[in-house]
């Protein structure tokens, strides 16, 4: 049982909101922080704003129960919780400046005895680097009343809400404490094992499970191109292989997106270069896989049977969601935007009313619907595998050439 009464949740995003929203509908006061004017608006209306199944439920019903508010000021608070965005640098190393921008605003909240979690993805250190920036700005403080841990997500966009209370939590302290008062607080909501470790281990342990699939991921990636090379559907290989009762390969694609598993095994790369060869050869492998399908298009529009317009079903990192962030996608819109720029490349992606700012400004691309393209265009390349392009019928690929990158018509 927690004693902590008010959580100010810092960064309002996929992970950020959820997590807002749960605490709030078990009686929590939760206090919002974003810097997006659209994000704290929404917010306050009681709405989301981005696509996540059930999410606005409980929004909703927290704003209109006033355990619930968002704001662009840090507030005063039992608890922090920071939800912020860790993209990589240009050399692969972690960006931690949204980690410290949330730390330096709590700094001046802090009376004594708070407890402030960590819970965006970061590479080992990083709830320790936040540690020593918040005491670093308040050395008024006893260090021994400032309980600092580190708590990563573990939930698949899509079913955000449903495995915030599903799925088995690991939290990793500064100190045992500090691991403790984050176990209790997370014990409101979640009804899965909460399991105890250290702040190093907890950061490296959710690097682990994204790399794991990273690998994996790569692997099927690599068999796509063989079996493109060889002339065999990599979907039936696959899923022969799979019968194998200790072998289970997953769904190859057009790269890795997502802010985790495009990101995270950079962080561990960049940690220990000469030890983790496996991981970055994984990282390259699915890196390149954009290129692989950008000259399979490119391929296309020089066939006799080309007339001039390619279709490019899906801009989302996975399914059935609006989160563009880090997909692949959208590098092979672009990439295949300025290689063929005398192409009209008609892009469907249901979630979004825009296109995204990478694709902005290029005549040769535009916004169309699933039947627009389908109808206008010679070339179709399935890039993202949303439950709208499955109904599409077969009469209406008739004739068409098909680069499917998701198995989705196979």
């Amino acid at each position: 049982m927690t004693s902590i009464k008010e959580v100010a949740v810092v960064g309002l995003g996929y992970i950020g909101l959820p997590t807002a929203a749960i605490l709030a509908s078990k009686g929590i006061i939760v206090k919002g922080v974003d810097v997006t004017p659209r994000t704290v608006d929404a917010v306050n209306r009681g709405e989301v704003p981005f696509v996540e199944p059930a999410l606005g439920d409980f929004v909703a019903a927290a704003v209109a129960a006033g355990t619930l508010t968002a704001s662009f000021d840090t507030p005063t608070a039992d608890a922090y919780i920071v939800a912020v965005p860790t993209p990589f640098n240009g050399d692969h190393t972690a960006d931690l400046s949204y980690i410290e921008a949330a730390a330096d605003k709590i700094a001046p909240q802090l009376r004594g005895n708070e407890l402030v979690i960590l819970e965006s993805t970061s590479p080992p250190g990083a709830t320790q680097h936040m540690a020593d920036r918040l005491l670093a700005a308040r050395p008024d403080l006893d260090s021994s009343t400032l309980h600092i841990a580190h708590c990563p997500e573990r939930v698949l966009p899509g079913r955000v809400m449903e495995e915030l209370v599903t799925n088995d939590r690991i939290v990793g302290g500064i100190t045992p404490l500090a691991a403790q008062m984050a176990k209790d607080l997370y014990s409101v909501f979640c009804e899965a094992e909460i399991l105890i470790s250290d702040a190093t281990t907890a950061e490296m342990a959710k690097l682990v499970e994204n790399s794991y699939r990273d690998v994996n991921i790569a692997f099927a990636n690599e068999l796509s191109v063989i079996s493109d090379k060889l002339d065999i559907n990599v979907w039936e290989l696959i899923e022969l292989a799979n019968h194998h009762p200790r072998v289970n390969i997953l769904q190859p694609g057009p790269g890795v997106g997502g802010h985790c598993i495009a990101v995270d095994p950079w962080f561990i790369v960049a940690a220990a270069p000469e030890e983790s060869k496996l991981i970055r050869q994984a990282r390259e492998t699915n890196d390149a896989k954009p290129g692989w399908v950008v000259d399979k298009v490119i391929q296309s529009t020089q066939t006799a049977g080309f007339n001039g317009k390619v279709a490019v079903l899906g801009l989302a990192f996975k399914a059935n969601i609006d989160d563009l962030r880090e997909s692949p996608s959208i590098a092979i819109a672009r990439s295949l935007a300025d290689t063929a720029r005398d192409v009209e490349f008609l892009v469907v992606e249901p979630h979004i009313e825009e296109l995204p700012k990478a694709l902005l400004g290029l005549n040769n691309v535009r916004l169309a619907t699933t039947e627009e393209a389908i109808e206008g265009a010679s070339t179709v390349v399935v890039l993202v595998d949303h439950d709208q392009f499955k109904t599409v019928p077969a009469t209406a690929l008739a004739g068409k050439d098909i680069i499917d990158t998701r198995g989705l018509w196979r």
